[in-house]
């Protein structure tokens, strides 16, 4: 099966509609799927729901979908450095699901493993367990928490071969295979696309049989969020 497609926009094509559930990789702006992020927003679909790990900038990553007003509700654990998120949130016009950063990473895990439900120590106590299923332990209370299985994923990666085995580059790799691993359907933007077989088989971080499309983007962005520079002294 040729999981290779021509563009974004085509890799989307029949798979992306309104009202879903979609989950997109990276951290920050690091690693996440730029050109798949921008073939959403041309395609014009609305009233997502989107799991990540936070929502990007204002002008980049997925602020590009909150400043179209595409996402209703975002499923996050990070929710600074986005002026405009921060706008529609306190307006009430966005919905949040606000979840601890770990949490969230074992619901898109679990969600990939089939595994419906799991309890933790983590936000017991706070607004976080509030409404949520609790019950001890040895002597200890955790609150139960759902997996997620979002309808799409969109994934950044540095390698894929044809089959769609992925390799990522450094810390890029984050929230990636969790989502790739998740989603009902998922899609990869990689650098670099090689023939089945090229990778080894211990360079090999997500198989392919989580990965169901492929779109090359050579020369993404990669945007920094904040640069920062340290003057040493005596320079």
């Amino acid at each position: 099966m040729n999981k290779i497609y021509p563009s974004a926009r085509a890799a989307l094509d029949g798979v992306i509609a309104d009202n879903q559930l979609i989950a997109v990789g990276g951290f920050g702006l690091c690693g996440i799927p730029e050109a798949l992020i921008d073939a959403v927003k041309d395609s014009g679909v609305q009233n997502l729901t989107a799991i990540s790990n936070n929502a990007g900038v204002d002008d980049f990553g997925l602020g590009k979908l909150l400043q179209t007003r595409q996402i209703k509700k975002m499923i996050s654990s990070y929710v600074g450095e986005n002026k405009e998120f921060e706008r529609q949130y306190l307006a009430g016009e966005l919905g949040l699901e606000f979840t601890p950063q770990g949490t969230l990473a074992e619901k898109l895990r679990a969600g990939g493993a089939g595994i419906p439900a799991f309890f933790t120590k983590t936000g017991v106590g706070t607004v976080v367990a509030d409404g949520k299923e609790l019950r001890e332990f040895d002597g200890e209370t955790y609150v139960m928490e759902r997996s997620l299985v979002p309808d799409v994923s969109l994934v950044k990666a540095d390698v894929a071969d044809k089959s769609g085995n992925l390799r990522f580059r450094l810390t890029a790799r984050n929230f990636n295979p969790a989502v790739a691993m998740a989603g009902k359907i998922c899609i990869v933007e990689v650098e670099k696309i090689v023939e089945t077989g090229e990778l080894a088989p211990d360079d090999i971080h997500l198989p392919g049989i989580y990965v169901h499309r492929i779109v090359l983007n050579a020369t993404p962005e990669k945007r920094i969020e904040k640069r920062t520079i340290t003057e040493k002294a005596g320079v």
